[in-house]
């Protein structure tokens, strides 16, 4: 399902769902961060997704790592939340979302590199490596948070 994201765009479509999703930063021993190319926005990102229910939000962050990447993690802890009424996502299929994320740090356990539906790329890339790569000011915002490590969760 392609998308299109808006931020602070006055010409943004109206908002008519909210869904609650997170985000993974995983470092491995060299300080890389685990990064995919998306297939929806053809973007780099961290690997992440939307809460389903029954699951608890810490099942949906290492679902959709495992999912998204072939990796398995554990979480850690809360990097940031992000809910900014003005970062509006519209979908093909008439879905339009208001950003609603929250950012973990989780830990690598095991398991082998894999793409999906969701990624056609999964690498593991240095921060100078990163800041070349196409990515969303708002996943931007969330690694910088993560990796600048305040030790208190942005709140936003």
């Amino acid at each position: 399902m392609a998308r299109i994201d808006y931020i602070d765009d006055p010409n943004a479509p109206e908002i008519n769902s909210v869904v609650p999703s997170v985000v993974a930063i995983v470092q491995d021993d060299e300080g890389r961060v685990l990064m995919i190319h998306k297939t929806d926005n053809n973007r780099w990102a961290l690997p992440g997704g939307g809460h389903e229910p029954g699951e608890s939000i810490a099942d949906t962050v290492i679902r959709e790592v495992k999912e998204e990447t072939g990796y398995d993690v554990e979480v850690d802890t809360i990097t940031g939340t992000y809910t900014n009424p003005n970062h509006v996502m519209q979908y093909d299929d008439g879905e339009v979302r208001q950003q609603f994320s929250i950012a973990f740090r989780a830990r690598l356990l095991g398991g082998e590199r894999a793409t999906s539906s969701e990624s056609d790329e999964v690498e593991w890339l240095t921060p100078d490596q990163i800041e070349s790569l196409d990515l969303h000011a708002s996943m931007r915002l969330r690694l910088e948070h993560a990796l600048k490590g305040s030790g208190r969760p942005f709140i936003g």
